[in-house]
């Protein structure tokens, strides 16, 4: 079949590549696996042979219903679907839909899905979008194998010093590691782009709502202006009297002319603690 453009379709061809990543995700018979974009379901065939409890998420209609024939599992398509029930009745099957759009905690109540493991090769253009939906939901994997692009797989496990908004966000969630790289001749057709495979294990914290919005407000103050300081980014961000920040900052044991992507995650929310008296004012 020709792969899709606009839905950044690249579909994984080096059998050596695969067989690295099923070991690497050392799926066991019991477990539960969830796919999401299995494409021409290269890795699917391979984790179907590991555990009998398998949910795929596909949004290319005729991609979605080879891999269930193929398989022979049980299909459900979301458009089609008018009481939205994902239940199947083994634990095993194909959704036809967008996995952006999908009730992913009713998906994982309804299969008893809690301890489940993500493993896919993600559509790199929605990559931020498919770590924030299952990194905030209420129940996250425990661990995530994703192929993503080459720079963006090193952008979200880059060390202080090479920080962004996007590390943080998934570092603020749990750990994260690069695992290998896969060149662009592993895949067909091939890609303008180098890959990466990365494992994310998601954190068992369970963060507050208004603690996570408030240490991302602070964070994006932070990176409002790379090239500045965080005295000045945070000063003009939240209106207030640099000296004021700068006792803050220096509190936090930092350096007020320290720039954000040097910061961790602990030493963000270490500037967080400090900066909570704000709150009662409706600063942050």
């Amino acid at each position: 079949m020709k792969p899709k453009k606009y839905l950044g379709q690249n579909f994984l061809r080096d059998e050596k590549i695969l067989k690295k990543i099923i070991e690497i995700a050392s799926i066991k018979e019991n477990d539960s696996i969830l796919e999401v974009g299995p494409g021409t379901g290269a890795l699917s065939f391979e984790i179907a042979k590991k555990t009998k409890n398998f949910i795929m998420v596909e949004k290319d209609k005729f991609l979605a219903e080879k891999i269930a024939r193929d398989l022979q599992f049980p299909i459900i398509d979301m458009e089609k679907q008018k009481e939205k029930n994902w239940k199947f009745k083994n634990k095993k099957g194909v959704i036809e839909g967008d996995i952006l759009k999908i009730n992913l905690v009713e998906l994982i109540e309804k299969n008893c899905f809690q301890n489940y493991k993500l493993v896919a090769n993600i559509p790199y253009y929605i990559t931020s979008p498919i770590l924030r939906l299952f990194l905030e939901t209420a129940y996250s994997p425990e661990e995530m194998i994703l192929m993503t692009q080459k720079e963006v797989a090193e952008r979200i496990t880059a060390q202080p010093g090479q920080m962004s908004i996007l590390s943080l966000s998934a570092q603020y969630y749990g750990r994260t590691e690069l695992l290998f790289y896969v060149g662009r001749e592993s895949f067909s057709p091939v890609p303008e782009v180098d890959s990466a495979v990365i494992r994310i294990t998601p954190a068992k914290k369970n963060r507050k709502k208004e603690e996570n919005k408030i240490f991302f407000r602070l964070v994006k103050a932070g990176f409002s202006s790379r090239r500045k300081t965080l005295l000045n980014n945070l000063s003009n961000s939240f209106h207030l009297d640099k000296k004021i920040v700068a006792e803050k900052i220096k509190k936090a044991k930092f350096n007020p002319a320290q720039r954000a992507q040097e910061l961790s995650v602990r030493d963000w929310e270490e500037i967080v603690n400090q900066f909570s008296d704000l709150k009662s004012n409706k600063k942050l």
